[in-house]
């Protein structure tokens, strides 16, 4: 059973509680918790069982209610939130639980085989093994929230597939015939006991409730293992911006999950850094940019806070709040089923190569250029059909076997476009080119940084002449018909204690160029991988040659143009269900970092005299979202060009076809 029709307006309320604090909840009042959630014009809040440190926020056989508490808080919130019409998924934690760690050590994950836990010196909490006696109690907590409260929703925290060595796994190994010193057997064990929890919990819920939600949170939905997806009933993008994910990693995430088939949220804070911080607070404006890019790319909206270990809630959070929701809460009836238009897919390495990496940096680099070149694209596993896009990415670590190839060729004949960088295109042995991308493979390239010379008329701010490479280079021969479009120049040698020159990279040695970026007539491949270099060092040049490639394969094609938006701007189409309509949504915020590396946004800066055209599109009105403002536009052919005279921070551009 799949979650159907999210609320747009979340709240996620923290309330991990130490034991050693008295009179929790002492000053909780259904009058001023309904304030708080109608201030923040909030229609669905996730509420505390049982957190972090152990304890149960309401009377209990099954776990130990928190000793500061002397009422039902858990059954309180949810008396107020019927009376509102607010939806209240109840949060459980499961992977963690202080005071079963400090009874039971025995019952902790063990990620290697001589791995403790530290009760000297570690002022956190400490991670169970499922396979271990504390399932049981797990589940009677899960058991008995759904008898007393049957809860629209159950979220789980801390769950995923781990490896473990504790002596119930190595002995489940062992009775299944797996070794314990095989590292892949310890990882099946990992997924079996994972499994095994995820029954037992939705068998525990199902028991009560056959439409109850159940959200199993691991902090990141792992691109490719769609089977670990299943056993969610919607998803929950987590996904804090000051918190460490920074502002362009939701859209990244966004961009997989919504080929799902399920629901989502966008989780963003409230806090100034992250969870657990209390008396942190953002700007209003970066709430209100969060919940809006969060609409922009499909999601619905959750806000996370911290209710006080009194039970008061912090009505300065819910008026922060409250600025964001009300915005939301004007747009969603425009963003409601709509789905993403997309011209550009990119393969994810995370999931080709199913290292579960969230941060695998081909994804994340050719995400971030793409974002900034304002193109519309998806991140796609190998489930996803390429059929209905313009160009399929193959980023610097996606090698080719028989399956893929047989795909891409069918892809390729039907009039698609390939673009490949650094290893990509491969055969699985890394020795040839499987696909055929008009070269011939000669091994990499012994210097490291090399240098990319752009060819003759390449569109380059700083003109033609030798850019630094980062990464890896690939030497290859172009094929009779290729184009030559950037070429790698060697350093005279690297740097070494034997041999070195100035302060970081030897210079690239005249006359030592070698083709290394080519066209064919619908293929093109760069010779480096690209998109980790971009991650991880973000300079101009790569970008640029990038988006002169994408440009060439399917600027005619391409669905949407967007003048006078910054490359931290970030454009979207969606199409209504009934296909009538698209919208198109237009952000841009000013973003600057404040202490060491929090990104944050204050001030709003408004832009004037764009224009956004769009292909394939006859328009027979345009208006402005939520106003209904008309809006001036003109068609030429099939191209729709509409004029967007100011944008402040965020606008949709409904188009009726």
């Amino acid at each position: 059973m799949k979650a159907q029709n999210l609320r747009y307006r979340q709240v996620h309320l923290d309330f991990h509680t130490s034991p050693a604090i008295p009179s929790v909840g002492e000053r909780f009042s259904r009058e001023q918790f309904a304030e708080a959630l109608k201030r923040g014009h909030v229609d669905s809040i996730t509420v505390f069982s049982k957190c972090h440190h152990g304890y149960s926020y309401h009377p209990t056989k099954a776990n130990v209610m928190h000793p500061g508490l002397k009422f039902d808080l858990l059954g309180e919130e949810l008396a107020v939130c019927r009376e509102l019409g607010v939806n209240a998924p109840v949060y459980i934690s499961a992977g963690l639980d202080e005071k079963e760690a400090n009874l039971h050590p025995e019952w902790l994950n063990r990620p290697t085989p001589n791995a403790g836990p530290d009760f000297l010196n570690n002022a956190y909490y400490k991670l169970f093994c499922y396979n271990t006696p504390y399932m049981d109690k797990l589940e009677a907590q899960v058991e008995e929230v759904m008898e007393r409260y049957n809860p629209i929703g159950v979220f789980l925290d801390i769950s995923a597939v781990r490896t473990c060595y504790c002596q119930n796994c190595l002995k489940s190994m062992r009775d299944k015939g797996l070794d314990p010193h095989n590292p892949a057997d310890v990882a099946k064990q990992g997924e079996d006991v994972y499994a095994e929890y995820c029954r037992r919990v939705e068998r525990a819920v199902r028991k009560y409730n056959p439409n109850t939600y159940i959200f199993h949170n691991a902090g990141n939905i792992t691109r490719g293992r769609r089977d670990i997806a299943d056993f969610d009933t919607h998803l929950e993008l987590e996904s804090l911006p000051t918190g460490g994910w920074g502002y362009d990693h939701f859209p990244m995430s966004a961009a997989y999950v919504r080929n799902l088939g399920m629901e989502y949220l966008g989780m963003t804070g409230k806090f100034h850094t992250t969870w657990g911080e209390f008396g942190g607070f953002k700007h209003p404006n970066a709430l209100r940019y969060e919940t809006a890019l969060s609409i922009a790319l499909g999601a619905k909206c959750s806000i996370g806070d911290q209710m006080h270990p009194s039970g008061e809630m912090n009505l300065s959070t819910y008026d922060l709040i409250g600025a964001a929701y009300k915005e939301v809460k004007e747009k969603e009836a425009f963003c409601r089923d709509a789905k993403a238009v997309s011209d550009v897919a990119v393969l994810s390495v995370e999931a080709v190569a199913k290292t579960n990496d969230r941060n695998a940096k081909p994804d994340i680099g050719a995400c971030r250029m793409l974002l900034e070149g304002k193109y519309l694209f998806d991140l796609i596993d190998l489930e996803t059909p390429f059929d209905g896009y313009k160009l399929v990415i193959l980023p610097d670590a996606v090698p080719v076997d028989e399956e893929l190839l047989a795909r891409l060729n069918v892809y390729l004949a039907a009039g698609g476009k390939i673009l490949a960088t650094g290893k990509s295109g491969l055969n699985p042995a890394g020795d040839a080119f499987a696909l055929d991308l008009g070269v011939t493979y000669e091994g990499k390239n012994d210097y490291r940084p090399s240098y990319m010379v752009p060819a003759e008329n390449t569109k380059m701010v700083n003109g033609i002449t030798s850019y630094v490479m980062y990464s890896e280079g690939q030497n290859i021969v172009p094929k009779d018909g290729a184009e030559v479009f950037a070429y790698l120049a060697e350093p005279y040698f690297n740097r070494t204690p034997e041999h070195f020159s100035s302060h970081q990279h030897t210079p690239d040695k005249p006359d030592s160029r070698r083709p290394a970026a080519v066209y064919t007539e619908n293929t093109a491949y760069i010779g480096w991988n690209i998109f980790e270099d971009y991650a991880t060092k973000g300079s101009l040049c790569l970008k640029e040659l990038f988006l002169n490639a994408i440009e060439t394969l399917i600027g005619d094609e391409k669905t949407v143009t967007v003048k006078g938006l910054p490359d931290r701007g970030v454009v979207t189409v969606t199409k209504s269900p009934d296909g009538g309509k698209l919208y198109v949504h237009l952000l841009f915020a000013h973003t600057c970092v404040r202490g060491t590396g929090i990104e944050v946004i204050e001030d709003l800066v408004d832009l004037h005299d764009l224009s956004v055209s769009l292909r394939g599109v006859n328009a027979k009105s345009v208006v402005s979202r939520p106003d209904g403002a008309d809006m001036a536009f003109t068609q030429a052919g099939d191209i729709v060009t509409v004029d967007v005279p100011v944008l402040s921070m965020h606008k949709i551009i409904e188009i009726t076809l």
